[in-house]
Protein backbone atom coordinates (compact mmCIF):
# COMPACT_ATOMS: atom_id res chain seq x y z
CA UNK A 1 0.00 0.00 0.00
CA UNK A 2 1.48 3.46 -0.91
CA UNK A 3 2.16 5.71 2.01
CA UNK A 4 -0.47 7.86 -0.08
CA UNK A 5 -3.77 5.73 1.30
CA UNK A 6 -2.62 5.00 4.91
CA UNK A 7 -4.20 7.04 7.38
CA UNK A 8 -2.37 9.74 8.86
CA UNK A 9 -3.19 10.05 12.37
CA UNK A 10 0.60 11.04 14.07
CA UNK A 11 -0.63 11.30 17.53
CA UNK A 12 -1.37 7.17 17.44
CA UNK A 13 -5.50 8.28 18.30
CA UNK A 14 -7.69 6.41 16.33
CA UNK A 15 -10.50 9.98 16.34
CA UNK A 16 -10.13 13.37 17.10
CA UNK A 17 -12.52 15.12 19.36
CA UNK A 18 -12.80 18.83 18.88
CA UNK A 19 -14.23 21.03 21.74
CA UNK A 20 -15.59 23.98 20.49
CA UNK A 21 -15.04 26.74 24.00
CA UNK A 22 -16.45 29.20 21.81
CA UNK A 23 -19.60 27.40 21.89
CA UNK A 24 -19.59 26.58 25.30
CA UNK A 25 -19.47 30.40 25.68
CA UNK A 26 -22.15 31.63 23.69
CA UNK A 27 -24.25 28.70 25.12
CA UNK A 28 -24.07 30.26 28.50
CA UNK A 29 -24.59 33.80 27.62
CA UNK A 30 -27.95 32.50 25.80
CA UNK A 31 -28.55 31.15 29.38
CA UNK A 32 -27.66 33.95 30.94
CA UNK A 33 -29.79 36.01 28.90
CA UNK A 34 -32.99 33.83 29.48
CA UNK A 35 -32.46 33.26 33.06
CA UNK A 36 -32.75 37.68 33.06
CA UNK A 37 -32.61 38.17 37.03
CA UNK A 38 -31.51 35.25 38.30
CA UNK A 39 -27.70 34.15 38.94
CA UNK A 40 -26.44 31.52 36.37
CA UNK A 41 -24.08 29.03 37.60
CA UNK A 42 -22.85 25.90 35.72
CA UNK A 43 -23.12 22.05 36.20
CA UNK A 44 -19.65 20.85 35.48
CA UNK A 45 -19.43 17.14 37.32
CA UNK A 46 -18.03 14.61 35.54
CA UNK A 47 -14.97 16.27 34.06
CA UNK A 48 -17.77 19.09 32.73
CA UNK A 49 -19.83 16.26 31.24
CA UNK A 50 -16.63 14.74 29.60
CA UNK A 51 -15.51 17.09 27.57
CA UNK A 52 -12.76 18.43 29.88
CA UNK A 53 -13.25 20.95 32.83
CA UNK A 54 -9.79 22.38 32.88
CA UNK A 55 -10.26 23.78 30.00
CA UNK A 56 -13.78 24.29 30.36
CA UNK A 57 -14.38 26.38 33.83
CA UNK A 58 -11.93 29.44 32.50
CA UNK A 59 -14.04 29.85 29.46
CA UNK A 60 -17.44 30.40 32.26
CA UNK A 61 -15.10 32.09 34.57
CA UNK A 62 -14.16 34.63 32.21
CA UNK A 63 -17.66 35.77 31.26
CA UNK A 64 -18.11 35.80 35.08
CA UNK A 65 -19.67 32.89 36.39
CA UNK A 66 -18.66 32.30 39.76
CA UNK A 67 -20.90 29.55 40.87
CA UNK A 68 -20.28 25.88 39.66
CA UNK A 69 -21.73 22.52 40.62
CA UNK A 70 -19.98 18.80 40.53
CA UNK A 71 -21.12 15.75 41.90
CA UNK A 72 -18.53 14.75 44.52
CA UNK A 73 -15.57 16.01 46.53
CA UNK A 74 -12.85 14.86 44.06
CA UNK A 75 -13.88 16.61 42.10
CA UNK A 76 -14.34 19.93 44.31
CA UNK A 77 -11.36 19.19 45.18
CA UNK A 78 -9.64 19.29 41.48
CA UNK A 79 -11.87 22.29 40.56
CA UNK A 80 -10.68 24.35 43.56
CA UNK A 81 -7.14 23.46 42.53
CA UNK A 82 -7.91 25.95 39.37
CA UNK A 83 -9.90 28.63 41.11
CA UNK A 84 -9.91 30.47 44.64
CA UNK A 85 -12.67 32.81 44.10
CA UNK A 86 -15.84 30.81 43.48
CA UNK A 87 -18.57 28.98 45.12
CA UNK A 88 -18.87 25.31 45.21
CA UNK A 89 -21.55 22.89 45.52
CA UNK A 90 -21.06 19.11 46.13
CA UNK A 91 -24.49 17.65 44.60
CA UNK A 92 -23.97 14.27 46.40
CA UNK A 93 -23.98 15.69 49.40
CA UNK A 94 -21.96 14.98 52.56
CA UNK A 95 -20.88 11.74 54.03
CA UNK A 96 -19.62 10.66 57.18
CA UNK A 97 -15.74 12.15 57.81
CA UNK A 98 -15.83 14.13 54.66
CA UNK A 99 -16.07 17.41 56.98
CA UNK A 100 -12.81 18.40 57.07
CA UNK A 101 -12.67 17.71 53.65
CA UNK A 102 -15.53 20.32 52.73
CA UNK A 103 -13.77 23.15 55.12
CA UNK A 104 -9.73 22.65 53.61
CA UNK A 105 -10.93 23.02 50.13
CA UNK A 106 -14.04 25.43 50.80
CA UNK A 107 -16.90 23.44 49.80
CA UNK A 108 -20.20 23.55 50.50
CA UNK A 109 -22.99 20.15 50.68
CA UNK A 110 -26.32 19.85 49.41
CA UNK A 111 -27.49 18.12 52.36
CA UNK A 112 -30.08 15.88 50.50
CA UNK A 113 -31.58 14.88 54.41
CA UNK A 114 -32.44 15.44 58.14
CA UNK A 115 -29.70 12.87 58.83
CA UNK A 116 -27.24 15.45 56.88
CA UNK A 117 -28.51 18.22 58.09
CA UNK A 118 -28.04 17.44 61.73
CA UNK A 119 -24.41 15.65 60.55
CA UNK A 120 -23.57 19.24 59.18
CA UNK A 121 -24.53 21.16 62.19
CA UNK A 122 -22.79 19.13 64.67
CA UNK A 123 -19.73 18.98 62.57
CA UNK A 124 -20.15 23.28 62.56
CA UNK A 125 -20.65 23.73 66.52
CA UNK A 126 -17.68 21.38 67.05
CA UNK A 127 -15.74 23.68 65.13
CA UNK A 128 -17.55 26.71 66.06
CA UNK A 129 -17.89 27.89 62.88
CA UNK A 130 -20.95 27.95 60.29
CA UNK A 131 -19.67 26.61 57.05
CA UNK A 132 -21.95 27.22 54.12
CA UNK A 133 -24.23 24.42 52.75
CA UNK A 134 -27.21 24.01 50.20
CA UNK A 135 -29.92 22.28 51.70
CA UNK A 136 -32.02 20.47 48.76
CA UNK A 137 -36.31 19.36 49.14
CA UNK A 138 -37.16 16.61 47.08
CA UNK A 139 -40.35 18.08 45.11
CA UNK A 140 -41.41 14.71 43.00
CA UNK A 141 -37.73 13.70 41.35
CA UNK A 142 -37.91 10.90 44.62
CA UNK A 143 -34.13 10.60 44.51
CA UNK A 144 -32.12 12.85 46.52
CA UNK A 145 -33.37 15.38 49.18
CA UNK A 146 -35.53 16.05 52.02
CA UNK A 147 -38.93 14.04 51.31
CA UNK A 148 -42.36 15.71 52.45
CA UNK A 149 -41.72 14.11 56.26
CA UNK A 150 -38.68 15.58 56.77
CA UNK A 151 -39.53 19.02 55.24
CA UNK A 152 -42.68 19.04 57.83
CA UNK A 153 -39.64 18.33 60.51
CA UNK A 154 -37.79 21.01 59.46
CA UNK A 155 -40.26 23.31 59.14
CA UNK A 156 -42.02 22.66 62.50
CA UNK A 157 -38.22 22.91 64.54
CA UNK A 158 -36.33 25.09 61.51
CA UNK A 159 -36.19 28.06 64.30
CA UNK A 160 -33.39 25.25 66.18
CA UNK A 161 -31.49 23.30 63.23
CA UNK A 162 -31.27 26.22 61.06
CA UNK A 163 -29.83 28.74 63.41
CA UNK A 164 -27.13 26.28 63.47
CA UNK A 165 -25.92 26.35 60.35
CA UNK A 166 -25.56 28.62 57.08
CA UNK A 167 -27.80 27.63 54.43
CA UNK A 168 -26.71 29.92 51.81
CA UNK A 169 -29.39 28.41 48.88
CA UNK A 170 -32.35 26.45 48.60
CA UNK A 171 -32.50 24.05 45.64
CA UNK A 172 -34.82 21.43 43.89
CA UNK A 173 -34.64 19.58 40.64
CA UNK A 174 -36.88 19.20 38.16
CA UNK A 175 -37.92 15.33 36.85
CA UNK A 176 -39.97 16.51 33.39
CA UNK A 177 -38.26 19.83 32.36
CA UNK A 178 -37.21 18.50 28.93
CA UNK A 179 -41.19 17.88 28.38
CA UNK A 180 -42.70 22.21 28.55
CA UNK A 181 -46.38 20.73 28.79
CA UNK A 182 -45.92 18.18 31.23
CA UNK A 183 -48.18 19.00 34.41
CA UNK A 184 -45.30 17.77 36.92
CA UNK A 185 -43.39 21.29 36.14
CA UNK A 186 -46.13 23.21 37.23
CA UNK A 187 -46.59 20.94 40.41
CA UNK A 188 -43.10 20.72 40.74
CA UNK A 189 -42.97 24.71 41.01
CA UNK A 190 -46.05 25.05 43.26
CA UNK A 191 -44.47 22.72 45.81
CA UNK A 192 -41.38 23.91 45.72
CA UNK A 193 -42.74 27.63 45.83
CA UNK A 194 -44.79 26.89 49.17
CA UNK A 195 -42.17 25.15 51.27
CA UNK A 196 -40.10 28.16 50.24
CA UNK A 197 -42.63 30.59 52.23
CA UNK A 198 -42.36 28.24 55.18
CA UNK A 199 -38.96 28.81 55.42
CA UNK A 200 -36.41 31.98 56.00
CA UNK A 201 -35.44 34.22 53.21
CA UNK A 202 -32.77 31.99 51.66
CA UNK A 203 -31.84 32.10 47.64
CA UNK A 204 -33.92 29.93 45.64
CA UNK A 205 -32.85 27.08 43.24
CA UNK A 206 -35.44 25.04 40.37
CA UNK A 207 -34.01 25.10 37.09
CA UNK A 208 -31.83 23.10 35.27
CA UNK A 209 -31.06 23.31 31.92
CA UNK A 210 -34.51 22.80 30.46
CA UNK A 211 -35.83 24.37 33.32
CA UNK A 212 -34.63 27.97 32.05
CA UNK A 213 -36.92 27.15 29.07
CA UNK A 214 -40.24 26.70 30.94
CA UNK A 215 -40.24 30.66 31.30
CA UNK A 216 -39.08 32.88 34.21
CA UNK A 217 -41.52 32.09 36.90
CA UNK A 218 -39.17 28.95 37.25
CA UNK A 219 -35.70 30.79 37.14
CA UNK A 220 -36.04 32.48 41.12
CA UNK A 221 -32.65 33.51 42.30
CA UNK A 222 -30.36 30.79 40.23
CA UNK A 223 -30.47 28.55 37.64
CA UNK A 224 -28.44 25.54 37.40
CA UNK A 225 -27.90 24.58 33.45
CA UNK A 226 -25.68 21.43 32.69
CA UNK A 227 -25.91 19.70 29.06
CA UNK A 228 -27.38 23.20 27.34
CA UNK A 229 -24.11 24.50 28.18
CA UNK A 230 -22.28 21.35 25.82
CA UNK A 231 -24.89 21.72 23.59
CA UNK A 232 -27.76 19.06 24.07
CA UNK A 233 -30.87 20.60 23.42
CA UNK A 234 -32.54 20.88 26.94
CA UNK A 235 -36.24 20.49 24.91
CA UNK A 236 -37.29 17.32 22.82
CA UNK A 237 -39.26 20.27 20.91
CA UNK A 238 -36.51 22.27 20.17
CA UNK A 239 -33.53 20.93 18.28
CA UNK A 240 -31.79 24.54 17.53
CA UNK A 241 -32.04 25.96 20.85
CA UNK A 242 -28.14 25.90 21.88
CA UNK A 243 -25.02 25.89 19.58
CA UNK A 244 -23.32 22.56 18.84
CA UNK A 245 -19.82 22.13 20.97
CA UNK A 246 -18.50 18.59 19.83
CA UNK A 247 -17.14 17.00 16.42
CA UNK A 248 -15.61 13.75 16.72
CA UNK A 249 -13.50 12.36 13.38
CA UNK A 250 -12.30 9.41 12.18
CA UNK A 251 -10.72 8.12 9.22
CA UNK A 252 -11.26 5.16 7.02
CA UNK A 253 -9.28 2.24 7.88
CA UNK A 254 -9.78 -0.24 4.88
CA UNK A 255 -12.13 -0.88 2.29
CA UNK A 256 -13.57 -4.14 0.95
CA UNK A 257 -16.41 -5.11 -1.00
CA UNK A 258 -18.93 -7.38 -0.13
CA UNK A 259 -21.35 -9.11 -2.78
CA UNK A 260 -25.26 -9.46 -2.07
CA UNK A 261 -26.17 -11.74 0.08
CA UNK A 262 -23.11 -11.23 2.01
CA UNK A 263 -23.06 -10.70 6.20
CA UNK A 264 -21.32 -8.01 7.84
CA UNK A 265 -20.02 -7.88 11.22
CA UNK A 266 -20.53 -9.79 14.20
CA UNK A 267 -23.66 -12.36 13.98
CA UNK A 268 -24.32 -11.67 10.63
CA UNK A 269 -26.44 -9.04 11.96
CA UNK A 270 -26.87 -6.98 8.58
CA UNK A 271 -26.90 -9.08 5.13
CA UNK A 272 -25.65 -7.02 2.44
CA UNK A 273 -28.57 -6.45 -0.29
CA UNK A 274 -26.51 -5.08 -3.30
CA UNK A 275 -22.96 -5.81 -4.26
CA UNK A 276 -21.51 -3.08 -1.19
CA UNK A 277 -18.42 -1.21 -0.85
CA UNK A 278 -17.76 -1.06 2.38
CA UNK A 279 -15.31 1.08 5.12
CA UNK A 280 -14.17 0.24 8.44
CA UNK A 281 -13.59 2.77 11.06
CA UNK A 282 -11.45 1.96 13.72
CA UNK A 283 -13.38 3.60 16.23
CA UNK A 284 -16.17 1.24 18.77
CA UNK A 285 -18.15 0.78 21.63
CA UNK A 286 -14.81 1.12 23.99
CA UNK A 287 -14.78 4.46 22.56
CA UNK A 288 -17.69 5.65 23.56
CA UNK A 289 -19.93 4.88 20.62
CA UNK A 290 -22.96 3.09 21.89
CA UNK A 291 -23.50 -0.45 20.59
CA UNK A 292 -26.96 0.65 19.57
CA UNK A 293 -25.48 2.79 17.29
CA UNK A 294 -25.22 -0.35 15.17
CA UNK A 295 -28.03 -1.27 12.40
CA UNK A 296 -29.58 -5.14 10.87
CA UNK A 297 -31.38 -5.44 8.61
CA UNK A 298 -34.66 -4.96 10.27
CA UNK A 299 -33.15 -1.86 12.05
CA UNK A 300 -31.41 1.04 10.64
CA UNK A 301 -28.64 2.44 12.54
CA UNK A 302 -26.33 5.82 13.23
CA UNK A 303 -25.22 7.51 10.00
CA UNK A 304 -21.50 9.08 9.30
CA UNK A 305 -20.62 11.58 6.75
CA UNK A 306 -18.04 11.45 4.13
CA UNK A 307 -17.23 15.01 2.63
CA UNK A 308 -21.44 15.73 3.65
CA UNK A 309 -22.48 12.78 1.84
CA UNK A 310 -24.40 10.55 4.08
CA UNK A 311 -22.55 6.90 4.86
CA UNK A 312 -25.00 4.86 7.02
CA UNK A 313 -23.75 1.84 9.42
CA UNK A 314 -24.15 -1.51 8.60
CA UNK A 315 -24.33 -4.18 11.39
CA UNK A 316 -22.82 -4.20 14.71
CA UNK A 317 -20.91 -1.87 16.35
CA UNK A 318 -17.84 -3.69 18.10
CA UNK A 319 -15.83 -3.17 20.46
CA UNK A 320 -13.04 -1.18 18.27
CA UNK A 321 -14.38 -1.03 14.72
CA UNK A 322 -17.42 0.01 13.04
CA UNK A 323 -18.50 -0.59 8.82
CA UNK A 324 -19.97 1.69 6.88
CA UNK A 325 -21.89 1.90 3.46
CA UNK A 326 -19.79 4.05 1.43
CA UNK A 327 -21.02 2.41 -2.13
CA UNK A 328 -23.09 6.08 -2.77
CA UNK A 329 -20.00 7.97 -1.80
CA UNK A 330 -17.83 9.51 -4.93
CA UNK A 331 -15.15 7.40 -5.44
CA UNK A 332 -12.76 9.79 -4.81
CA UNK A 333 -13.67 10.60 -1.44
CA UNK A 334 -14.13 6.90 0.14
CA UNK A 335 -10.36 6.15 -0.07
CA UNK A 336 -8.54 5.16 3.00
CA UNK A 337 -7.39 7.66 5.02
CA UNK A 338 -10.45 9.90 4.36
CA UNK A 339 -12.20 11.48 7.32
CA UNK A 340 -15.73 10.44 8.46
CA UNK A 341 -17.95 13.11 10.96
CA UNK A 342 -19.45 10.59 13.43
CA UNK A 343 -20.38 13.70 15.21
CA UNK A 344 -20.57 17.45 14.18
CA UNK A 345 -22.27 19.59 11.27
CA UNK A 346 -24.73 16.40 10.33
CA UNK A 347 -24.95 14.26 13.16
CA UNK A 348 -26.13 16.15 16.53
CA UNK A 349 -25.55 14.88 20.33
CA UNK A 350 -28.99 14.05 20.27
CA UNK A 351 -29.22 12.71 17.28
CA UNK A 352 -27.04 9.79 18.33
CA UNK A 353 -29.13 9.39 21.61
CA UNK A 354 -32.45 8.69 19.82
CA UNK A 355 -31.17 6.52 17.41
CA UNK A 356 -29.01 4.51 21.06
CA UNK A 357 -32.25 4.80 22.51
CA UNK A 358 -30.69 7.23 25.05
CA UNK A 359 -29.87 10.66 25.74
CA UNK A 360 -27.41 13.01 24.77
CA UNK A 361 -26.05 13.60 29.07
CA UNK A 362 -24.78 9.67 28.01
CA UNK A 363 -23.27 10.03 24.40
CA UNK A 364 -21.25 13.29 26.03
CA UNK A 365 -19.95 11.66 29.03
CA UNK A 366 -18.83 8.45 27.14
CA UNK A 367 -16.84 9.90 24.74
CA UNK A 368 -13.58 7.87 24.71
CA UNK A 369 -10.07 8.36 27.05
CA UNK A 370 -8.55 7.39 23.60
CA UNK A 371 -9.75 10.08 21.19
CA UNK A 372 -7.34 12.81 20.62
CA UNK A 373 -8.58 15.92 21.93
CA UNK A 374 -8.17 19.43 20.38
CA UNK A 375 -9.58 22.61 21.85
CA UNK A 376 -10.83 25.52 19.30
CA UNK A 377 -12.43 29.34 20.70
CA UNK A 378 -9.57 28.70 23.74
CA UNK A 379 -7.82 32.17 25.15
Amino acid sequence: MSSKSMPDLASGSTALLTIDLAAIGENYMRLCELAKGAQCASVVKADAYGLGAAHVVPVLYDLGCRTFFVATVREGIALRASHSDIRIYILDGLFKGTGPLFVEHELSPVLGSLAMLEHWAAFCALRDQKHPAALHLDTGMNRLGLGPGEIIDLVAHQSSILNEVNIDLVMSHLACADEPEHASNQKQLTQFLTHMNNLPAIPASLANSAGIFLGPSYALDLVRPGIALYGGQPNIDDTSAMRPVVTLTTHIAQLRTVEKGGSIGYGGAYVAKRHTRLATLPVGYADGYHRMLGSSNDRRGASTYIGGHEAPLLGRVSMDLITIDVTDIPAELAIVGAEVELLGAHVLIDDLAKIAGTIGYEILTSLGARYERHYTGEK
